[in-house]
């Protein structure tokens, strides 16, 4: 019995060649780009202006890098952004319903061992499409058979491919909004040192072009920049929402610590300049209690309270000593004298 499990598609910049599994002999080694009619151009994406109702022909190569001929499997369809903000399609297994329906391509495509062969096809935007960014990406895939553990024969679809980017003219307007902010504390256990405020917050991209999201979150006195300097780039199709999570370090438990989100987004345009967009902020106030320095405050208040009670006790039993002392005295004045 052949289960299919799900695909795997690869979308890189620059297009890398991809292995099928170890245990499917012979290995299968392919790379899928953009082309002109002589093969790979250097796009790591195909990036097209059209008006509603045009078409355009374009072109993709698929390098066989492995000892033997190979078929492969064609496909275009919907593309999409992941929760880590990572470019892939559809699985096999789902319809689009945008842009991946607009590439009209092959069904398949045998490469001979060693070589290269440029695939056309066409881009064909609806009359009725909506203006603003689309979305697609073509891959190439093979299917292999892999045995699990328990002798259950399973079908693994290893797909390679790159980015169809279709933005329809008409009225362009790039928009950006924050929500569901949420905030934590965590506290260092070492009063000396501050602790680390853990903001959350969502993005939704609201306009119809693609922007790419950065900014900053401030709290307590200190800034932490997102994307990291070695993050992935957080690149929002029309539509799309994702939550982000940023640290800030060395902030100081102050119970109330007032925190702030800044969306400095870009728009980015087919021709690769970015136009920033207004900044978007949001604040909230991350509960951080200070019980480290707490438990020190209780416990210098108990030894000073210590002190004190002790010296009050000390006074205490000196005045009843001094007041015993003088009772003597005014007994022994008082007592009667005798005469012998």
């Amino acid at each position: 019995m052949i289960a299919l499990a799900a695909a795997l598609a690869l979308f890189a910049a620059p297009v890398l060649p991809a292995t099928a599994a170890e245990d499917a002999p012979p290995a299968v080694r392919w790379s899928v780009s953009p082309a002109d009619e002589s093969g790979p151009d250097g796009r790591t994406a195909a990036e097209h202006t059209l008006d509603p109702g045009e078409a355009v022909d374009d072109r993709f190569a698929v390098r066989n890098v492995s000892e033997e001929s190979v078929t492969f499997s064609l496909t275009a369809a919907d593309g999409f952004y992941t929760r880590t903000g990572r470019f892939d399609i559809l699985p096999s297994d789902q319809e689009s319903v945008d842009s991946g329906t607009w590439i009209d391509l092959p069904e398949s495509v045998t490469v001979p061992a060693g070589e290269t062969v440029v695939v056309p096809y066409t881009i064909t935007v609806p009359d009725r499409a909506e203006p603003g960014d689309h979305a697609a990406g073509i891959t190439a895939s093979i299917l292999s058979v892999q045995s699990s553990d328990d002798g259950t024969n399973v079908g693994v679809e290893s797909r390679v491919g790159f980015r169809v980017l279709t933005r329809v003219t008409g009225e362009i307007a790039p928009a950006v909004s924050l929500g569901d902010l949420t905030g934590d504390y965590t506290t260092s256990w070492n009063p000396f040192r501050p602790g680390e405020a853990t903001v959350s917050f969502e993005v939704t991209n609201d306009g119809n072009t693609r922007v790419m999201a950065e900014g900053s979150v401030e709290a307590g006195g200190q800034s932490t920049v997102f994307p990291a300097e070695d993050g992935i780039q957080q690149e929002l199709l029309p539509g799309d929402s994702r939550v982000l999570t940023v640290e800030v370090n060395s902030v100081w438990p102050l119970f109330a610590v007032p925190a702030t989100v800044t969306l400095d987004a870009t728009s980015v345009p087919m021709d690769g300049t970015e136009t920033a967009l207004e900044p978007v902020s949001a604040e909230i106030v991350v509960w951080a209690v200070p019980w480290p320095q707490l438990a020190i405050l209780l416990g210098l208040l108990l030894l000073v309270g210590a002190i004190v009670w002790g010296r009050i006790r000390s006074r205490r039993r000196i005045e009843a000593l001094i007041e015993s002392a003088r009772e003597e005295g005014r007994r022994a004045a008082t007592a009667p004298v005798e005469v012998s």
